[in-house]
């Protein structure tokens, strides 16, 4: 990778240090465009002419997105947002009183919300699976919990609250055993490393477009594996997504694009379209290496600050980096970190539920590298949160030799 070149290519690297992509990736200036010139066309002509202009462009972006991510164009669905894509999957799925629902403490807030409201509706059971020793989920307790009313597995690849990446292969090949749906929230690790939805062995995989992938916000997708929508009943029927047979019926349109709405912001499709084709180019094994390396350098630099703490699980981690300074506030450590133009965000315990259940740690700092930035933007972020964590500890032991005296 030319570093300097993706970075002149990236605006918002020439004023801040960005740490934050596991919230939003910065636009690169081709992303950037393709959003653009379509708002510009929409103004000029109309917004429907435009998107009949462009249809031939809007159409790619589904192939795209399936080379990303090892499937097919018919397998994919386009929509605002990655929860939107995950609703759709999830609630197309039929539960009823004794249906059990596994999932892992790494789960999503919104799924586990999700996964709460069903139970309460339809009587089934939601089973949170245990970590094993090393906090990533145990695939020996998935397996012995698996049983004949299982009727979903619903796992985060890698948690929005740490860096923690989840075994999703060996996962699948345990519900692919058993017969047993599996449902991957791929949202911070599609465009952060490689994924390939035959490998990982799930039936249905949602993600964004804002995060790693660096497309424009309002932008997720769903995949669905082709066997799946023998189950999979969605739960919206409209235009974009059934045909109607002229009498008091509908048929549902062949592949993914059943689960659809109509109306689509088609200058976020050609944007998202622009920067998976970014990505497709750089190479995901090549994106994977460098943002993962990224990841294991700034989380080792923080280790070896005494005041600094890191909180990431699991046998295999990724670029986001969680840590707190001791005996200072969380938002005031983020705050402290803007007031250098270094971008952070903070985890939250009302979006890890399961998580916050069993270790009772957040809020947490969280720091996210991709590969556009560099060791001395990661080496400035720390020496930041190192001379907080010195002030902190000068000014406890004066206080304490204050209170000797």
């Amino acid at each position: 990778m030319d570093i300097e070149a993706l970075r002149q290519d990236t605006p918002g690297t020439a004023n801040r240090i960005h740490l934050n992509n596991a919230g939003a990736g910065l636009l690169s200036r081709q992303t950037l465009k393709a959003v653009t010139s379509h708002l510009e066309l929409e103004a000029a002509i109309g917004g429907y002419e435009a998107a009949d202009q462009e249809r031939d462009r809007i159409d790619a972006a589904y192939g795209r997105i399936a080379r990303l991510v090892g499937g097919q164009a018919d397998e994919i669905a386009l929509f605002d947002n990655s929860t939107h894509a995950w609703n759709a999957a999830f609630y197309s799925m039929t539960f009823k009183p004794g249906d059990r629902i596994l999932t892992g403490r790494a789960e999503y807030g919104s799924s586990v919300l999700a996964y709460l409201q069903t139970a309460q509706r339809t009587g089934a059971e939601v089973v949170v699976v245990p970590n094993d020793e090393s906090g990533q989920l145990d695939t020996t307790a998935l397996a012995n919990l698996i049983d004949d009313r299982t009727r979903l597995v619903g796992v985060a690849h890698v948690p929005t609250s740490g860096g923690l990446v989840n075994p999703a292969a060996e996962i699948g090949r345990v519900t692919r055993a058993a017969g047993v749906p599996f449902l991957l929230d791929a949202t911070q690790s599609v465009g952060q490393f490689p994924v390939d939805v035959a490998e990982l062995g799930c039936d249905m995989l949602t993600a964004t477009g804002r995060k790693f992938l660096r497309g424009p916000r309002g932008t997720g997708f769903l995949w669905v594996r082709p066997e799946a929508l023998a189950y999979l009943e969605p739960h919206v029927a409209e235009i974009a997504a059934a045909t109607w047979d002229g009498r008091r019926g509908f048929t549902w349109h062949d592949g993914a694009r059943r689960f659809e709405t109509w109306e689509v912001g088609y200058a976020n499709v050609l944007g998202l379209s622009a920067a998976v084709q970014q990505a497709l180019d750089l190479g995901m094994d090549e994106i994977g290496r460098r943002t993962l390396a990224l990841g294991a350098y700034l989380r080792d630099r923080l280790d070896a600050v005494p005041g600094i703490t890191t909180y990431d699980l699991g046998r295999q981690r990724c670029a986001i980096v969680t840590c707190t300074v001791d005996d200072m506030a969380t938002a005031a450590v983020a705050t402290a970190l803007a007031g250098h133009g270094v971008n952070v965000s903070i985890t939250d315990p009302v979006q890890t539920q399961f998580d916050t259940e069993d270790r009772d740690v957040h809020p947490l700092v969280r720091l996210s590298p991709h590969y556009y930035n560099t060791e001395a933007e990661i080496d400035r972020a720390v020496e930041i949160l190192a001379e907080r964590a010195r002030a902190i500890q000068v000014s406890s032991s004066a206080s304490s030799r204050t209170r000797r005296r």
